[in-house]
């Protein structure tokens, strides 16, 4: 991208800023452009500033405290997107909730939040029922949030947000209890989002984005916040499916969009992906989960634009950026730290291990959270004190190894790691010795109890189209002859579909959970 600066991106290249100032000034700048744009309509700029000057209101009027919380549970739309940045404009926190977790863990994450309102949808409330978290304000995104709000015209009291105020919640995906309220300041949005939105500026991009991931998720930021600050087009998708999403983006000539790898395969997979007209793509983002390289070089060849994949943390800690499209012969790696971010690999009693070697990753950067919401002691857990200097630094929870040329290579999560008779093995070594033969779409691997060895690990595969059941005893003799004596599996099981998360994370509790049922 050239470095030559847009005017328009000025705002965008201070140290700190206000979004709402910042969405306003767009608003004045192209009032008549079209800001959100979902399956039921669209926004003009003027319209979405409009409305969410009305909804602030509206909060401040019925209670919202400054730096207390807003809870938003529902199916991606413009009014949850209007919801979030009202929230903020009235000095507030977005609290989006995962609509995938169960009525307990949503009640605890709201309690968790401090919200006093709940704008939840139809579907939603319907599905939950009506003594859900009955002493939250229920305002119904898809019928009331028009009738709800303040008159048109109407002002919210001015707010002046500073660094350190909190911008918004973003609950974890645990999988057990009450996920992690991951707090996000005014300042870290500001640093990881602000400049991304001057790239484009200065490129000469006027961003139209697809978000088709949910707006619960911080993986659907990158299409949505940076966006909006450079004043350009968020076309929001309730539900991924992959002929719609080939259509929005070859109708509204989508030029930046954020996918998880489950989508791209999905894409790659669409019998119908050649008909559509992608030409307006020129960049393309992934992060979230596991990208193997064979389905990133299926994307460059298949995907017009960049491919830029992005490994970090919600939590924050080092960012990664591999520009996939500029360094073909690294797309087993997830690149090297962006300016700005600083990568430490350790062994277990926290010494750094040479280049090549592999360890528990630790990183630091400015776009690091402010903490867990109400668990300092959960908090305090994930850090890395730096010995000389004292900084905190985040432990990514990841092992990986460093080659010569900085490029990190993830070889699985810490938790992941199998121990077998005193050897390390690492399960995507072993998943990727799995997906070199043909007959695997995809493989996972997983440890399990052992006698003889205290754990052993063991296999899962979807296997191709068209290839039986049958053949997995002879996939896992090839694996197991290619692969050195303490990393063979102890077995193979065949299954219909990977459990994955709604933003494409393979659930291996769900893996161990099957074994468990087996056995």
């Amino acid at each position: 991208m050239t470095k030559q600066q847009n005017p328009a991106s000025a705002p965008l290249h201070m140290p700190f800023g206000s979004y709402c100032e910042t969405l306003a000034l767009r608003a004045r700048e192209t009032p008549e452009k079209v800001a959100l744009r979902d399956d039921a309509g669209e926004l003009t700029w003027a319209q979405l500033h409009d409305r969410v000057e009305r909804i602030a209101a509206r909060l401040a009027e019925t209670g919202l405290e400054r730096g207390q919380s807003v809870a938003i549970l529902g199916t991606s739309s413009i009014n949850y997107a209007l919801v979030f940045l009202a929230a903020v404009r009235a000095g507030g926190v977005a609290a989006p909730l995962t609509t995938s977790a169960s009525p307990a863990q949503l009640e605890g994450m709201a309690t968790d939040s401090g919200a006093k309102h709940l704008f939840i949808d139809r579907a939603k409330t319907t599905e939950l029922g009506d003594g859900f978290l009955p002493d939250l304000t229920h305002i119904i995104l898809d019928e009331e949030l028009d009738a709800w709000m303040a008159p048109e015209g109407t002002q919210a009291p001015s707010h002046d947000p500073q660094p350190g105020d909190p911008f918004n919640i973003i609950y974890s995906s645990g999988t057990t209890g009450t996920p992690k309220g991951i707090v996000h300041s005014h300042a870290m949005r500001w640093t990881q989002f602000a400049t991304t939105g001057a790239s484009y500026l200065d490129a000469g991009i006027e961003p139209v984005s697809l978000a088709s991931t949910p707006l619960y998720s911080n993986t659907t930021m990158v299409a949505f916040l940076p966006v909006m600050l450079a004043g350009g087009t968020v076309n929001i998708m309730g539900k991924f499916k992959t002929v719609d999403w080939l259509a929005t983006a070859q109708r509204f000539n989508v030029n930046v969009t954020m996918l998880v790898p489950v989508q791209y395969q999905r894409l790659m997979d669409e019998p119908r992906f050649d008909e559509f007209d992608l030409s307006a793509l020129q960049l393309k983002y992934c992060t979230s989960a596991p990208f193997s390289a064979e389905l990133k070089r299926q994307v460059l060849d298949r995907m017009p634009g960049a491919l830029i994949e992005i490994y970090s943390m919600t939590e924050g800690g080092v960012v990664c950026l591999l520009y996939a499209h500029e360094f073909p012969d690294k797309l087993h790696t997830v690149g090297r730290p962006s300016p700005g971010s600083v990568l430490k690999v350790l062994d277990d009693n926290d010494n750094e291990v040479p280049v090549g070697e592999p360890g528990n990753l630790v990183g630091w950067s400015h776009t690091m959270m402010s903490g867990y919401k109400n668990q300092p002691g959960k908090t305090q857990e994930g850090y890395w004190k730096d010995p000389e200097t004292g900084d905190i630094w985040q432990r990514m929870g990841d092992i990986g190894r460093v080659d010569a040329d900085g490029f990190v290579e993830l070889v699985g999560r810490a938790k992941d790691m199998i121990i077998s008779g005193g050897f390390n093995i690492f399960p995507s070594d072993l998943e990727a010795e799995l997906e070199k033969d043909s007959r695997v779409a995809e493989a996972a691997v997983i440890g399990v109890p052992s006698e003889q060895w205290g754990e052993t690990p063991l296999g899962f595969v979807r296997l191709a189209e068209g290839v039986e059941t049958s053949e997995v005893p002879d996939i896992l003799g090839t694996v197991n002859g290619s692969v050195g004596k303490t990393q063979r599996l102890s077995a193979l099981h065949a299954i219909d579909e990977m459990p994955r998360s709604h933003i494409g994370k393979l659930l291996k509790t769900e893996l161990r959970a099957i074994v468990a049922c087996k056995s």
